[in-house]
């Protein structure tokens, strides 16, 4: 159901939060929430495919209410048997995206600060990136998000003489450090994904390093390079040295 229905009316006061109990209880009756189950909030960045409003349960049980807000489109889900990964994949297949999806929830009165962090979690999506994500696996990129004068101090601090090189060089760099870290760490596997030979792999990640004046092999000096490069990934387009 979309916005200008009861739906949109009802669900509105039970996602600000905030909400009198009485009013919440009203709400929820109204919506045909029960009062205890497992909810979870899905926020979306774009105008959900109109395949994806389903009405009636889906076929592992999940029941979906959606509304408009001035953001974007926001669906509350009453999880089925499986669960939020269920909700994830049965977006995906309508080409619903990018979105956010919230931590499970046990009763309507807590689906304002699910509201929240669906928002946050959708804050995590790549700029064009059609994903819909689950908060609960993006916990440390939303608190880069949830902190963006932080972020910004954390990309320049790590990345800022990398930043400064030519944007060629810069993007082989990246590009290997973003495989190196896929193929865990091995660099025989990044050689062969980038198919190139095992040095060039080895001398493209010492210069990352002395770059950055971190290195791989310690591993706080390495949160700081995966989270600055969680940073840059997230930025349209990389800010200023």
């Amino acid at each position: 159901m979309r916005c200008g229905t009861r739906y949109g009316a009802l669900l509105g006061p039970l996602l600000a939060g905030g909400a009198p109990p009485d009013l919440v209880e009203r709400a929820a009756r109204g919506l045909g929430l029960p009062e205890r189950g497992r909810y979870a909030v899905v926020v979306l960045g774009a105008p959900v495919p109109e395949a994806a409003v389903a009405e009636g349960a889906d076929a592992d049980g999940a029941r979906w209410w959606w509304c408009g807000t001035g953001d974007g489109d926001v669906a509350v889900v009453l999880l089925g048997a499986a669960g939020p990964a269920g909700a994830v994949a049965r977006l995906g297949e309508h080409g619903a995206g990018p979105g956010g999806m919230s931590p499970v929830v046990g009763s309507p009165a807590r689906l304002g600060a699910a509201r929240r962090l669906a928002g946050t979690a959708l804050l995590t999506c790549a700029p064009g990136s059609r994903e819909v994500v689950r908060l609960d696996e993006r916990l440390p990129t939303a608190l880069l998000v949830s902190g963006p004068e932080l972020s910004a101090r954390l990309l320049a601090e790590v990345f800022g003489p990398l930043l400064a090189v030519v944007p060629a060089e810069r993007a082989v760099l990246v590009g290997t450090l973003e495989a190196w870290l896929e193929c865990g760490g091995s660099v025989g596997r990044t050689a062969v994904r980038l198919r190139c030979h095992r040095n060039t792999v080895f001398n493209r990640l010492r210069r990352l390093e002395r770059l950055t004046a971190r290195s791989l092999s310690r591993p706080r000096e390495l949160v700081d390079l995966v989270l600055a490069l969680d940073v840059l990934r997230l930025s349209s387009s990389a800010p200023p040295p």
